[in-house]
């Protein structure tokens, strides 16, 4: 009966947008079974198997926009392998199916004439579909909001300086968390679901940033990578390219982004993390495309070593997957791409208004670089004439001219739990404990800096790209704290791995898995009265399978 609704809810509503917020007037004082702060896809995924558990529970984004990167421009699923999604997150890959089965969804070209393909192909008779507009996620997600009656506020930050409330036994817990803007929202039971992981960190639960030295968990993948021979890989510039301002002049200093330490020690760890960009949704239907415009405060300079690699013969420098109505996922692909390398180290910790600022000079670099592939003189005349017919959607992400707000925040804090999930994990040389789902996505890291090689040409660094792997087990100690830290909050997005085996887990459909067991977890450990490391795992399992989770 719940995915009947759910599913005819989709297709009653899908010809207008459930607009407005959905919050409810709030007693001052409710203090609600389960607060989720973040509602991205994992978010929205928990609170929906609250509701469906009989919780009282409540969503606060920061943003103005659910969803995440499902709603943020990320059509092109990252999946891995299908059989281990399951539970609510299928539940929203067939709702996108059920969208596109109704011939009004198609505005900019006929049904028959779309086609996807690789991993997110949609076989015959698959009644679940992974490439989507993100208008059409916004869409399903504001139906799920509504049907299942969630309060969201929009708009809400936390006071990241003194706005968590912690009792002072330990393990503490959280007795409530005060927003920017002076609301309070008190809780039994509450979920970080942020990509940032503020809520975690105010909270003072165990942390990290960047990456492992590969020493630390007898890895060979999450340190410094540059002996990894540059021809294996698919993201770096061919020998050749200068990278001083003035070709073989050191003396002019070096262009932008370009980082003088060199890469460090190999295997070694650091404080970087990878690439950040924005996923863009472009298109090539004339009456819906924005053509590229030269941004206020371009910098040719920025772009000087792409013109460069095309020099030497590159010419990659984008993924470009095909989404409904003649629309694009597109993702970096090439040695210097809508990456932004090197550019976000700050960014996990740094206050919202050096997020904004980073976030900023994202958005203006891809701007300027969409504009300089489309028309530098320099720029072959193919590729010109390929990325000038592409531009911006006038019907996604309106208030923003096509461009979204939603950063791609590969990763930022990981949580540092009783479980650590590791290579090992990844490869199945270890099998996680008490498995609260699958992930199946390879060790995947992008770039995380550009530096100077020994024969004096620029290279990029930190791209890792291991092959598929089959499903392996998410354990449950990888979502919640150490049993001595908060007794009262799950994670399921900044979860307990190390840089690489995140690089795994950190794909939407998974984070809605996660989403949907902290929230079983933490109804279990409502009605038990533990903390939610006490939860009993046997417990939790025999509830996830009964609700559709696939554990093994």
């Amino acid at each position: 009966m719940r995915k009947r609704c759910l599913y005819g809810c989709v297709l009653l509503l899908f010809a207008s947008r459930v607009a407005g917020q959905e919050t409810a007037v709030v007693a001052e004082g409710k203090v609600w079974d389960l607060v989720v702060y973040g509602g991205t896809s994992g978010g929205i995924a928990a609170a929906v198997q609250a509701r469906r558990m009989a919780l009282e529970v409540v969503v606060i984004e920061p943003t103005q926009r659910v969803g995440g990167l499902t709603t943020g421009g990320l059509g092109q699923t990252d999946i891995g392998n299908k059989v281990a999604i399951d539970g609510i997150a299928r539940e929203f890959y067939r709702a996108v199916r059920a969208w596109y089965r109704q011939p009004s969804a198609w505005t900019w070209q006929k049904s028959e004439q779309y086609r996807d393909g690789g991993q997110t192909r949609t076989d015959q008779g698959e009644d679940t579909m992974w490439t989507f507009e993100p208008s059409a996620a916004l869409t399903i997600y504001d139906v799920w909001i509504r049907t299942n009656a969630i309060p969201v506020f929009r708009g809400e930050r936390l006071d990241r300086a003194s706005g968590v409330a912690l009792t002072r036994a330990v393990p503490w817990r959280i007795l409530s968390i005060r927003m920017e803007s002076g609301r309070v929202f008190r809780g039994k039971m509450f979920i970080d679901a942020t990509y940032e992981g503020d809520l975690m960190a105010a909270a003072k639960v165990s942390y990290t940033v960047g990456r492992e030295g590969n020493a630390q968990y007898g890895e060979t993948y999450s340190g410094v990578q540059a002996k990894i021979d540059p021809k294996y890989k698919h993201h770096n510039f061919l020998p050749g390219v200068d990278p001083y301002v003035e070709k073989g002049n050191a003396a002019s200093g070096l262009l932008p982004f370009i980082d003088p330490r060199g890469p460090g020690e190999e295997g070694a760890g650091d404080r970087r993390v990878q690439a950040y960009c924005y996923r863009m949704c472009m298109t090539d239907h004339p009456e819906n495309r924005i053509p590229f415009a030269k941004p206020e405060g371009y910098d040719p300079l920025w772009y000087e070593l792409l013109l460069r690699n095309f020099e030497v013969g590159r010419q990659g420098y984008w993924i470009n997957s095909s989404m409904p109505n003649r629309k694009t996922d597109t993702n970096n692909y090439g040695g210097f791409s809508t990456d932004f390398i090197g550019q976000n180290y700050d960014y996990p910790e740094a206050s919202y208004a050096e997020r904004g600022k980073i976030a900023a000079r994202h958005r203006l670099y891809q701007q300027g670089l969409m504009w300089t592939l489309a028309n530098h003189p320099r720029v072959p005349e193919n590729v010109r004439k390929e990325v000038s017919r592409w531009g911006m959607c006038r019907d996604e992400f309106t208030e923003g001219q096509g461009w979204q707000e939603q950063l791609y925040v590969r990763e930022a804090r990981r949580m540092v739990g009783d479980l650590v999930m590791t290579q090992h994990h990844c490869q199945g040389k270890i099998r996680a404990e008490a498995s609260v789902g699958l992930a199946a996505y390879g060790m995947d890291s992008h770039n995380v800096q550009r530096y100077i090689d020994a024969q004096g040409h620029v290279q990029n660094e930190g791209d890792v790209e291991v092959g598929w792997l089959n499903p392996y087990p998410i354990g449950y100690f990888a979502i919640v704290p150490k049993r001595k830290e908060c007794a009262n909050l799950l994670v399921p997005v900044c979860v307990s791995a190390s840089h690489i085996a995140f690089g795994s887990i950190r794909m939407e459909p998974v984070f809605m898995v996660l989403g949907q067991s902290a929230a079983t977890a933490a109804a279990l450990a409502i009605r038990d009265g533990v903390a939610v490391q006490e939860v009993d795992t046997a417990k939790l399992q025999a509830r996830l399978l009964a609700d559709g989770q696939r554990l093994k």
